[in-house]
């Protein structure tokens, strides 16, 4: 393969060797730049001729940008950014375009954040999130002697203030009692196998007893989630918050823009301005308040789940798949393709479909962008400790309704087996008491935060067949929850009955039906392998 190599001079090598991986191929990264200059950098580069190695050298090296600075002083971490700034904003306000928003992340931590408010978080689909897992840790330990929740600022001065710290401490109580039994129970029932180490055994044990008795914790838990965003992201994410009807959520959007400012100022000037971000936020807020006030006509006995039910499909989604699988490969249009797919037989329809998935060697082998021409509306019911993990499938459409406590509740066979299920029953009720007093004296959005994991949530979600491959497949296998199986499987029953599309979901051939007792136990013992191997190697 050919390609042109620019000519730098020593000294121009010099300077791009500390920002560039290279100086002479055509692919390479950027580093030791300020993400402000960074973003300046790229929306630049889309208006000039120039290669970005040489207008780094001709426009950014200068002191007008402060990247001399960094040059002039390697090993000093602080910087003054405010030429750079400058520059963005320059850049900014001359092309007008918002995606040069797009252009520069950052990492951000929120730790201690509730259950409620990680939602919220991860609502955005063009965003990275690592969330800490109720999966591998027992949450029965405290912070400055208190268990890990938080006590909302509109019920800690309130009437129920004390009486909702005392119901979090009894269920956390609970949970801590359950949790550790649930362990004894699966080390008796599962003796360790003498050619698995104990780090693989304890592991998978812990991983079973915390899923078991996970439904006792309260939406109120906290949890430490990393982000990794766009600056277009977080304002997007912070305009949202600011509209949030809980204080939590708003106070913790108040933090992060401080927070963000020390990284990449000049990618937020708008989120607190009152003719931009502030008029936005009134906006949503003015919506969802609308929206609210329909509540009245439409009744107040919501039907019991768990329930997966086929809401939405098309019809002719696998005739439409026929031609959307020709398409990049003929000269015809989606018009004229959707008619000759028509006219084929069934048979001849499905060997097309079939070309179009391909011999899979495993599960992340997905059809290609065809897959998307039909699409799936599921109206789900489940607990929440299941939605918690389906809901991470943020490119699809997924929208869910305010926690409560109306829809029922799961409780574990498990938990039934080891004599525990009159205490469990005991914990749902209580906390259905404290919901419905908390939504008299607070609302239903403050009521939230005394559901419990277990308590079943309604949501939707909508889908294209590509995405439903990835969702069923991933989320059926045997290393997950059993709850969120349970919602893969029965996805994959309706696409393939209901709907009727058997090609489609015929080609789901990674779907797990298989029963498990230890989920975690194969995903330990490859984890250990990969270990081993890297010490070997």
């Amino acid at each position: 393969m050919r390609y042109h190599v620019e000519e730098f001079t020593p000294e121009e090598t010099s300077v791009l060797n500390r920002f560039f991986t290279n100086t002479d191929l055509p692919v390479f990264g950027l580093v030791n730049l300020p993400e402000v200059v960074k973003g300046a950098l790229f929306a630049r580069y889309s208006r000039s001729s120039k290669s970005i190695r040489r207008l780094f050298l001709d426009e950014f090296t200068d002191q007008e940008t402060g990247v001399a600075a960094i040059a002039a002083a390697p090993t000093d971490p602080i910087v003054d950014l405010s030429k750079a700034e400058a520059l963005y904003q320059r850049i900014f306000v001359e092309y007008g375009d918002d995606s040069v928003a797009q252009l520069g992340g950052t990492h951000l931590a929120c730790e201690q954040a509730s259950n409620i408010l990680t939602k919220v978080l991860e609502w955005g689909r063009l965003a990275a999130y690592l969330e800490q897992s109720t999966r591998y840790i027992f949450y029965d330990t405290t912070l400055d002697g208190r268990y890990r929740y938080t006590v909302p600022s509109e019920v800690e001065h309130g009437p129920l203030g004390v009486e909702y710290v005392a119901h979090l401490n009894w269920m956390f109580d609970t949970y801590s009692k359950l949790v550790r039994d649930m362990k004894t129970v699966y080390e008796g029932r599962f003796p360790r196998d003498s050619s698995d180490p104990p780090v693989v055994y304890n592991a998978t044990i812990r991983a079973k007893a915390c899923d078991t008795a996970r439904g006792l914790l309260p939406a109120a838990t906290l949890s430490n989630m990393g982000i990794y965003a766009t600056g277009q992201a977080y304002e997007m994410a912070l305009v949202r918050m600011a509209a949030h009807p809980l204080a939590e959520v708003r106070d913790y959007g108040d933090m992060m823009l401080g927070e963000l400012r020390k990284v990449i100022p000049s990618f937020l000037t708008r989120v607190d301005k009152p003719a931009r971000g502030e008029r936005w936020s009134e906006y949503l807020e003015d919506v969802a308040g609308r929206l609210d006030a329909h509540g009245a006509l439409l009744g107040t006995e919501p039907e019991e789940g768990p329930s997966v039910r086929l809401t939405d499909f098309d019809p002719d989604a696998e005739l439409k798949l026929t031609a959307a699988a020709l398409y990049s490969h003929s000269e015809l249009s989606d018009a004229a393709l959707v008619d000759v797919a028509r006219k084929m037989t069934h048979d001849e329809r499905a060997r097309i479909i079939s070309d179009l998935i391909g011999d899979r060697e495993n599960r992340r082998h997905k059809p290609g962008r065809p897959m998307e021409r039909s699409s799936y509306r599921f109206d789900v019911v489940c607990d929440f400790g299941a939605f918690r993990d389906l809901q991470r499938h943020r490119l699809m459409t997924i929208e869910w309704q305010r926690l409560s406590t109306r829809l029922g509740f799961d409780t574990p066979n498990d938990i039934e087996g080891a004599g525990h299920g009159t205490v469990w029953a005991e914990a749902m009720e209580r906390s259905a008491d404290m919901y419905e007093r908390m939504r008299e004296a607070d609302g239903a959005d403050v009521a939230q935060y005394v559901v419990p994991f277990a308590a079943n949530i309604r949501f939707v979600m909508e889908m294209n067949a590509r995405q439903a491959y990835h969702l069923i497949e991933l989320r059926s296998q045997p290393a997950g929850h059993s709850a969120y199986r349970r919602v893969a499987h029965e996805m994959h029953r309706l696409i393939a009955e209901e709907a009727g599309h058997s090609v489609i979901a015929g080609g789901m051939t990674f779907v797990d039906h298989s029963d498990v007792d230890l989920e975690r136990l194969e995903a330990e013992r490859a984890t250990q392998r990969r270990r081993a191997e890297r010490t070997a190697g």
